[in-house]
């Protein structure tokens, strides 16, 4: 196919010179109704393509002409049978793929630092979650993937699983072994999901981890819009081979997408596809560059590490993404949620993620050198041994932390299903005082949004000691009603 074109930006585009004069939604009119600060700080052009599936313009819930050539053109891209395009992020892709694969009661392994996204999956599937645990890493505090021999020895142990969920890359850029993992999958007729947001720019460099299309996963998921150029909230579900009964597939993409999307969402989605295929290679090259002359400068300050390449074959860790640059700063006394603060209000620079103790900074096509510079200095700057003991300086919970346990707490017992918790008749209790009853919400630390519990697990002292340290060290919990988390969503 031509990747040089944009099917459907091409087909917003003559809608607009076509002159149409619309009496349709969206109310603004093309902006001739838009509150006019907006309008012009967005621009006229913006709002000229805010348009509504119509003739001419197609339908993303039954594409039969532009929207139907952008999408094969994406999955000839990605290396996929066929790709769908998605205007409600990643979170829809996790929920979408599991409605597809799964019926209430199925069982689908999956690893414990899965995205919150996925256990919405679970609640609407009815599935039955199998917990895989990733490799732990001591040294750098972080779970990695899971490896194909925990993958073995969980299907060896519950042979009933339907389908082995993967999340790969992490947060952190730790690529798991997909080839081994979906040829242990598919050898017992297995399905496998790849949760691949982290990895929308993997087909298109070879410096880069292999890719969950390249390997032949069922199903997919790419945050379009995390490390490419698409907006905010695009991604993509590709599909591969014949174990997924495409039927079932679209009939759950035409209940979890709107009818009425945001058009130039789904064009920016188009013309992403279009820059990859066309300039993805020398664009990745130099964000590359860019991210391994950065990692080499950080890893010459006293106090602080970015992991590399010396940390490929350790547990779980198979593969790396260099275009994730996770500075550990623990060696200067900081979390890394007061480096995070320290390098927005005295530097101006906002990272990705800042967790007990590392902080990530994303290097994407967008990088430029005068940034990654200006990165570099404030971090030069937050290691230097004469820097006044001010509002910014270390506050001592990590020395604290670090005498008492960074370990993650142990999964927790399943007592209900995900979907029947959630569904339950619920109560509030005090959180600190809510050991043994189970849970009926999720309890995510965000970034990088990973479940400490899930709704129909037992709340032990272990996790209620946890979350605190967490609160204490001011991370922001997501999930609970209670934003404070004072109180807890349990079963009646």
């Amino acid at each position: 196919m031509d990747q040089t074109k944009a099917p459907y930006f091409q087909a917003l585009l003559d809608y607009v010179d076509a002159g149409v004069l619309p009496f349709h939604t969206p109310g603004h009119i093309q902006g001739v109704g838009m509150d006019p600060a907006f309008r012009e700080f967005v621009g006229d052009n913006i709002c000229a393509i805010d348009l509504t599936p119509m003739p001419g313009i197609d339908d993303l819930l039954q594409p039969t002409a532009a929207i139907k050539e952008a999408q094969e053109l994406a999955a000839e891209a990605y290396g996929a049978d066929h790709t769908f395009f998605l205007i409600n992020g990643s979170t829809s892709g996790n929920q979408c793929m599991m409605m597809t694969a799964l019926n209430p009661g199925d069982k689908i392994a999956v690893p414990r630092n899965a995205h919150k996204s996925m256990l919405g999956g679970l609640v609407m599937s009815g599935a039955h979650p199998i917990y895989m645990e990733p490799a732990v890493d001591n040294e750098l505090h972080m779970d990695h993937c899971v490896t194909p021999e925990t993958v073995e020895r969980t299907i060896a142990e519950h042979p009933d699983v339907k389908a082995i969920y993967v999340v790969s890359p992490t947060y952190y850029g730790v690529a798991a072994d997909l080839r081994s993992i979906v040829a242990i999958a598919h050898a017992a007729d297995k399905l496998v999901l790849v949760d691949e947001a982290w990895g929308p720019h993997f087909n298109f460099h070879q410096a880069l981890p292999v890719s969950a299309t390249e390997a032949g996963a069922d199903m997919c998921i790419n945050s379009t819009h995390k490390m490419l150029s698409a907006f905010s909230q695009c991604a993509m579900l590709h599909q591969i081979g014949d174990r997924v009964r495409l039927d079932r597939l679209k009939a759950v993409l035409k209940m979890f997408l709107s009818t009425s999307p945001n058009l130039p969402m789904v064009a920016s989605l188009d013309v992403a596809r279009r820059q990859m295929a066309v300039e993805g290679g020398a664009l990745l090259s130099r964000t590359i560059a860019l991210a391994e002359e950065a990692r080499r400068r950080i890893n010459e300050i006293e106090g602080l590490y970015c992991f590399g390449e010396e940390i490929q074959g350790r547990n779980g860790v198979f593969d790396l993404d260099p275009t994730k640059i996770a500075v550990t700063v623990k060696g200067l006394g900081y979390t890394g949620y007061e480096a995070s603060e320290l390098l927005r209000k005295r530097y101006n620079i906002q990272v990705e993620l800042a967790d007990l103790f590392n902080v990530v900074a994303l290097f994407t096509i967008g990088t430029t050198r005068d940034a990654m510079e200006k990165f570099i200095f404030a971090l030069e700057e937050m290691a230097r041994d004469d820097r006044k003991f001010d509002q910014f300086a270390p506050s001592g919970i990590l020395e604290h932390r670090l005498k008492t346990s960074y370990q993650m707490p142990a999964i927790p017992p399943m007592r209900m299903l995900p979907r029947d918790a959630f569904l339950a008749d619920t109560e509030f209790v005090p959180f600190g005082e809510s050991e043994g009853r189970i849970c009926a919400e999720t309890l995510s630390p965000y970034p990088p949004g990973i479940p400490v519990i899930s709704p129909g697990e037992e709340l032990t002292l272990e996790i209620i000691d946890y979350l605190k340290l967490e609160i204490k060290a001011g991370v922001r919990i997501q999930g609970p009603y209670d934003d404070e988390l004072k109180f807890v969503r349990v079963v009646k």
